[in-house]
């Protein structure tokens, strides 16, 4: 008995300590646009933090071509001041699956499906609005190795000649906002 007693106040002191340097996000400058970016950060020292965030499109097509898109980024986050204070920066390694049309094959016949392996940095700085909220400003980008296979919306059958994926790297910006920040305690 005395031992469930002690992992029961060891788990709740744990508990505490992590909701208390927790806090939720919300992406308002991805959410207007339909793309929701909602995250989770919590604090791993003074310093330093881990943040999980997604992103979805609410969008099932648009100009009759495919726009589903879904990202998860962890990240470490590195805090000059103090843990979720002030500017940060923060490296990551992502992925994302997609069925939509790539930028440059947009009012053509050809849309994508497929995944990226994302790595980057983001830089940000975060304001103190009051003792429960903070506001966000983000971006980051970095490198981008996607896996895809190409197809006609006319007909669904395939248009490139690989026989499993197609493969496209490159540095590009792929995330940024403006974070609502809730701390749970």
């Amino acid at each position: 008995m005395k031992s469930k007693v002690f992992f029961l106040c060891l788990f709740s002191s744990c508990l505490n300590l992590a909701l208390a340097q927790t806090s939720l996000k919300f992406n308002a400058a991805s959410g207007l646009v339909g793309f929701p970016n909602i995250g989770v950060e919590t604090s791993l020292s003074k310093k330093y933090t881990f943040q999980i965030d997604a992103t979805a499109s609410l969008w099932k097509s648009v100009n009759n071509a495919p726009l589903q898109l879904f990202i998860v980024i962890p990240e470490v986050r590195y805090y000059p001041k103090e843990a979720t204070k002030g500017f940060f920066i923060g490296a990551h390694i992502g992925g994302a699956s997609y069925e939509f049309q790539k930028w440059n094959y947009i009012n053509t016949d050809y849309y994508q499906k497929g995944y990226s392996v994302l790595y980057g940095v983001t830089i940000g700085y975060q304001f103190e609005v009051s003792s429960k909220l903070n506001l966000e400003v983000f971006a980051g980008g970095g490198f981008n190795q996607g896996y895809y296979k190409g197809y006609l919306l006319s007909t669904g059958e395939r248009y490139d000649l690989a026989k499993e994926y197609n493969k496209s790297g490159e540095l590009i910006p792929y995330r940024g906002g403006l974070m609502l920040v809730y701390k749970l305690k």
